[in-house]
């Protein structure tokens, strides 16, 4: 059985960003309002591992919400200091963080493998620079190749952070950014949709009209594309959609844009829905099995069961069936 993968998280909302992105209030996003000072860094980690078995699984540590690599190098030496006992103990095996791609360089770099980190994190949101611009990110796409490469050529592992619906972006160029992503060699992704948050500048370009979101469904729609887009490139994509905190679910921080609870699993139901769709136009019968890989068999019968729905409106009787011998999104289908 191959070992489950944990990543224990470290949130400091809004440390060391010398900028301020349009659409950014980490505070709001994460649901995390306080900076961790290094005793809590180490509690926090005690506290997850009480509940993973550690002989099972492969356990890092991530720092997320902030500019790690923006922290003075003793701040960053101290909180990565308080995770090296459990390191030497076998508990975490390393470390993962996010930062900005302007804010990576050799000393950095030197310090952070000192210190067992082996992914760095990259917030690239975008590699055109127009969308860059228009979004105050503070840096170019020739930043994040820069970064990428310095990541890459010191043997550590390469993420990639994309944003769809960000001003000026448009599904071409989402998709140009995934081609992008793939030709830096990134090893893992995340997409995530741009929501209006509450007191943020991007909220104001909406009130003024000057901004308007994706809907949900042309999110999902995008996402889905890149999605399939990662998986035939290999890479790995941690996270479709931004993590419900509380201020998120409540609506007390969200002011408009495709936020949903299950927003990865609307992603995976839309490819299948894009593979059933001849089903829908095909000679009608009274029921059809669709055989599915065990792991899909709940995205393809879709959210909320709706692609079950779907092809009820062309068939009596719709079953699914999972299957441990199909792999990928393989099926196959039996007509009665």
């Amino acid at each position: 059985m191959p070992l489950r993968h944990f990543t224990i998280p470290i949130f400091i909302p809004m440390q060391a960003c010398p900028f301020r992105c349009i659409y950014c209030d980490q505070v709001r996003i994460s649901g995390h309002w306080d900076v961790p000072e290094s005793d809590e860094v180490r509690n926090t980690i005690i506290k997850y591992l009480k509940t993973i078995n550690t002989n099972e699984s492969i356990v890092e540590v991530g720092f997320f919400g902030g500019t790690f690599t923006g922290l003075k190098l003793q701040e960053q030496e101290s909180y990565l200091k308080a995770i090296q006992p459990f390191i030497n103990e076998g508990k975490v095996k390393s470390i993962r963080l996010s930062t900005r791609p302007d804010f990576i360089n050799q000393q950095v770099i030197d310090l952070l493998k000192k210190n067992n980190v082996g992914t760095i994190e990259l917030g690239a949101q975008s590699m055109d620079d127009e969308v860059l611009r228009k979004t105050g990110r503070g840096h170019t796409a020739a930043d994040v190749v820069a970064a990428a490469q310095l990541i890459r050529s010191n043997g550590m592992r390469l993420g990639l952070q994309m944003m769809i619906g960000l001003p000026g972006d448009s599904q071409r160029k989402a998709m140009m950014t995934a081609q992008r992503f793939a030709d830096l060699g990134a090893d893992d992704v995340r997409i995530y949709p741009t929501l209006v948050i509450k007191g943020t500048p991007l909220e104001r370009l909406f009130h003024n009209g000057k901004y308007i979101p994706l809907t949900l469904t042309d999110a999902v729609e995008i996402a889905a594309d890149l999605l399939i887009f990662f998986e035939n490139h290999s890479i790995n994509v941690i996270r479709v959609g931004l993590h419900p905190s509380d201020g998120l679910l409540s609506g007390e921080s969200l002011v408009a844009g495709p936020f949903h609870v299950s927003f990865r699993e609307l992603v995976r139901t839309k490819i299948w829905e894009q593979l059933f769709q001849p089903f829908i136009t095909a000679k009608p019968a009274s029921k059809i099995t669709f055989h599915v890989p065990s792991g899909e068999l709940n995205a393809a019968i879709g959210y909320r069961s709706v692609n079950r729905k779907m092809l009820a409106t062309n068939f009596h009787k719709v079953v699914f069936k999972s299957s441990d011998k199909l792999k990928g999104r393989e099926f196959y289908v039996d007509y009665h």
